[in-house]
């Protein structure tokens, strides 16, 4: 009985974990397709918008995640892809 009860709090704090993998900053983290820089800037530029100003985007890629991405508006206005996460599990998602 004293091995049971440790199992069982640690079965239950994992079991509310998210599924969700985070690739997070990287200075070499490259779009993949479906990304706003996927083969290359996109051709409108944010003129509108602050320096340094975040970008949300989010896709389904071609495994069926879905996938949660940031940018930041850069002097040039062009979009530096900072983050990236995935959600693995999409028949559990909350959307």
């Amino acid at each position: 009985m004293k091995h049971v009860l440790p199992a069982l709090y640690a079965l239950l704090l994992l079991s509310g974990c998210e599924a969700t993998t985070t690739v997070g900053y990287s200075p070499y983290l490259e779009p993949i397709p479906g990304s706003i820089t996927y083969g290359g800037q996109p051709r409108t530029r944010l003129t509108k918008a602050p320096v340094g100003s975040i970008v949300p985007h989010q896709f389904i890629d071609q495994y069926g995640r879905r996938v949660y991405e940031t940018y930041v508006i850069e002097p040039d206005r062009s979009l530096r892809l900072v983050n990236r996460r995935y959600r693995d599990f999409p028949l559990f998602d909350d959307d």
